[in-house]
């Protein structure tokens, strides 16, 4: 696949700046068939299965600090390594060099230990006897880009997931921000069931392709983990005929990953799976997913899994009628992406 078949043009007042006041409240396109629906509508739209959520918590991330200097300093988190010790990312208005110190608000400091490849940072923490409650208190939401405000106390609540518990995400897997308690309590009404896998997104989610031919693009790698449990209700529910309903792309490239045959695995690891067209799912039979941005590796996900023309239809069809994109928008549903069995 070529870069320009994953361009498109997408009005700024489209992307989603906020949430909608109520989680469930969003608009729903059922991608075949272009039928204009809503999240609350979900329990209906298919037979009684089983979703998958992702249950990664978003770390409060984005730290503010300074140089003994007085020099601004912005880290991003990205993943912890060991007690205290953290791989970053950073900015400041001079290179950041290794024995650099850096001075919070909150009375937390972090030292530059060493420079890794990619431009990333080796950062330990002290100043705190819980470095992680002290992070907690000095980091706020990192936001995505495209949202163009700073992060706000209630952001704190809604850019997590109602299923967020496993603290390691630097952005929100945002098919699981529609869910409600209202709306689970829908769903297993119906004969839906639930079961969880956690995979940290990373930074990488929002970093644009860059290379013509997407077979040259460095994915990012993530860790993810599958309960013991969850890889069993996948196989009971193929013992019993049930579809398997991935809420979000970073469910996709976690069950995807686990695939043996059409069962999943149990266990931890990493992936840098990137599924772009002629990718064929083993293990899943519908998606639930948000808008992606052009010319990323999300949107080629999903033009693996529904066609290409068909998502650049569903995609005109949703900048005509006024959906709102990205993090904070509205969502599809892709139903059939596995195909016969």
């Amino acid at each position: 696949m070529r870069l320009e078949e994953l361009d498109y043009d997408l009005p700024e007042d489209r992307i989603a700046q906020a949430p909608l006041p109520e989680r469930d409240s969003a608009r729903l396109l059922v991608v075949d068939g272009l039928l204009d629906r809503a999240i609350r509508d979900l329990p209906e739209l298919l037979e009684p299965a089983l979703w998958v959520v992702n249950d990664t918590r978003v770390l409060a991330a984005r730290l503010l600090g300074q140089k003994p200097t007085g020099g601004r300093v912005e880290l991003l988190l990205i993943e912890k390594v060991e007690h205290a010790c953290w791989i970053a990312m950073g900015r400041a208005s001079k290179p950041l060099r290794p024995d650099t110190r850096i001075e919070f608000p909150t009375g937390l400091c972090a030292t530059i230990e060493s420079k890794l490849d990619g431009g990333l940072l080796r950062v330990r923490f002290e100043g705190a006897a819980d470095i992680d409650a002290a992070i907690d208190a000095t980091g706020t939401m990192p936001l995505p880009p495209y949202i163009r405000r700073e992060a706000e106390p209630s952001d704190a609540q809604r850019y997590q997931t109602i299923f967020a518990t496993e603290r390691g995400a630097v952005a929100a897997p945002t098919a699981g921000l529609h869910f409600s308690d209202a709306l689970v309590d829908a769903l297993r009404a119906r004969g839906h069931e639930l079961a969880r896998v956690t995979l940290h997104v990373g930074p990488g989610t929002f970093r644009p392709v860059q290379t013509e031919d997407l077979d040259d693009h460095p994915m990012h790698e993530e860790r993810y983990l599958v309960p013991e449990d969850t890889a069993r209700a996948i196989a009971d529910a193929r013992e019993r005929g049930r579809d398997v309903v991935a809420v979000g792309t970073t469910v996709v490239r976690t069950l995807e990953s686990a695939a043996d045959g059409d069962r999943v695995r149990a266990g931890a690891g990493r992936t840098s799976l990137f599924i772009q067209p002629g990718y064929r799912p083993r293990v899943v039979d519908h998606l639930l997913t948000n808008f992606h941005l052009p010319r990323s590796t999300l949107l080629a996900l999903v033009m693996a899994l529904a066609g290409v023309e068909a998502i650049r239809n569903a995609y005109a069809h949703a900048i005509r009628e006024g959906y709102r994109f990205f993090s904070y928008g509205d969502a599809m549903l892709l139903r059939g992406v596995r195909g016969p069995r």
